[in-house]
């Protein structure tokens, strides 16, 4: 008996021995579960690596951590990604953006009238849902979540591409405040895609979880989103190892392009009071937005830029109607902040509403999240710092930072990440969002 045990003993010890060595010393098994953001403006895409524990956001062709939310159709093809952004203005009926606003909603005929107002492609009523108009060799209508599934198919091969390996199942990140519908008809744009989605979790959540507040010792979490397009505020309250999102608040209508049309407004302005005429040329409007959204993004670690870029200024003369010019400015970011000084007032309107609705003042926030480009703009950073009395945490690239936290979801979900520092959510299916757009 005595020998039995000791080869039982000796056998467990070589096993243990053997998956010690295994760990040290054997490559890591490659990621099979993906982490998705299907983002109204930009997606990503990411995997949780168990050898280094570390999430990897992985690039494309070119190295990009994401692609842009655009997919345009032409008689050659579908365009995603930057291929799509390149055409948008060559191609502006057939290319279609933001189609995120629309997956899974059914619309008022008034209220999908007025969201269509703002598109150059044109936005179709099926029932109450929306479909988009694109003509090609042919004209047809797509559904939201078929140019949802285009950019999730993109990022899946991206994944595929990187890693060597077939994806087929993947965590993917939704608004707070989407209902079963919309969850459900952004499963289906996976599916589209070939995805077996395991978990839908919150953007918010992701954020928090990215940050690595699911492993530490706070109970209220601010997350503030400023993408290109859309604010919002959610307030989570952590319970354990749950996270329970109390309050909801944003602004659908304000985003860095907003940001980013004050200067282009103003710009065209001073082009004008310097040779008489604004630019008109559709090649020109297009390359100085370009180059305005460059000069926003270096104020964000500029104190000023010189904006340059070549025009055609229509002069009404008839012997000479487009008049060559280079046009040069200096830009500051002062000027920058004076110009968009009220729309960054607004941001703090859906953090005020949340604190409300939430029962919370601002000291008893233990933490403030930064997701979306937009939050590194320092007069952002500022006024919530002012606001909270202390500095939000700015420790994650905001940019990446719902991907990064869907990868860790999405490595859980695979058995790679130690499952007592999952974060669950408490399904809120009363809660609302207040939007003051």
């Amino acid at each position: 008996m005595a020998g039995e045990m000791s080869i039982l003993g000796s056998t467990i010890l070589a096993l243990f021995l053997a998956g010690y060595l295994g760990q040290q010393y054997l490559p890591p098994p490659k990621p099979r579960v993906v982490g998705l953001d299907l983002g109204t403006t930009f997606c990503s895409v990411a995997v949780f690596h168990p050898g280094i524990g570390e999430v990897e956001v992985i690039g494309d062709e070119q190295g990009r951590k994401s692609i842009p939310s655009v997919v345009s159709f032409t008689s050659k093809g579908i365009h995603v990604g930057y291929e799509g952004q390149d055409l948008s203005h060559s191609n502006p009926l057939s290319t279609i953006y933001d189609a995120k606003r629309f997956i899974g909603k059914v619309f008022d005929p008034e209220v999908l009238e007025q969201e269509a107002a703002r598109y150059q492609f044109k936005v179709l009523s099926n029932n109450g849902s929306a479909e988009f108009l694109v003509a090609t060799n042919h004209t047809f209508t797509v559904s939201p979540e078929f140019i949802g599934s285009r950019l999730l198919l993109k990022m899946k091969e991206m994944a595929e591409r990187h890693l060597g390996v077939p994806i087929e199942k993947a965590v993917i990140s939704v608004p707070a405040e989407f209902d079963e519908r919309q969850r459900s008809y952004t499963i289906r744009a996976a599916n589209l895609a070939g995805l077996h989605i395991l978990r839908v979790i919150n953007e918010p959540t992701a954020a928090a979880m990215a940050y690595g507040l699911h492993k530490v010792d706070v109970s209220n979490v601010l997350v503030v989103d400023l993408g290109g397009g859309t604010l919002d505020v959610s307030l989570l309250n952590k319970q354990g190892g749950m996270f329970l999102t109390r309050a909801m608040a944003g602004n659908s209508k304000l985003g860095g392009q907003d940001f980013s049309q004050r200067l282009l407004q103003h710009v065209i302005e001073r082009i004008r009071q310097q040779y008489g005429v604004p630019p008109t040329h559709k090649e020109d409007v297009h390359l100085l937005r370009q180059t305005v959204e460059a000069a926003k993004l270096n104020l964000t670690t500029q104190r000023s830029v010189i904006l340059r870029t070549p025009l055609h200024l229509e002069t009404g003369d008839a012997l000479h109607p487009a008049r060559p010019v280079v046009f040069e400015a200096l830009l500051t970011r002062e000027l920058f902040e004076e110009l968009n000084h009220d729309l960054f007032q607004k941001i703090l309107v859906p953090v005020e509403t949340v604190l409300a609705e939430g029962g919370l003042s601002r000291e008893e926030v233990d933490e403030i999240v930064l997701v979306g480009g937009s939050t590194r703009i320092p007069r952002i950073r500022q006024i919530i710092s002012d606001y909270f009395g202390k500095d939000p945490n700015t420790s994650v690239d905001p940019d990446l930072a719902v991907v990064t936290g869907v990868a860790i979801q999405a490595g859980i979900m695979g058995g790679s990440w130690p499952l007592q520092v999952s974060a669950i959510e408490i399904p809120n299916r009363h809660l609302r969002k207040t939007n003051f757009s």
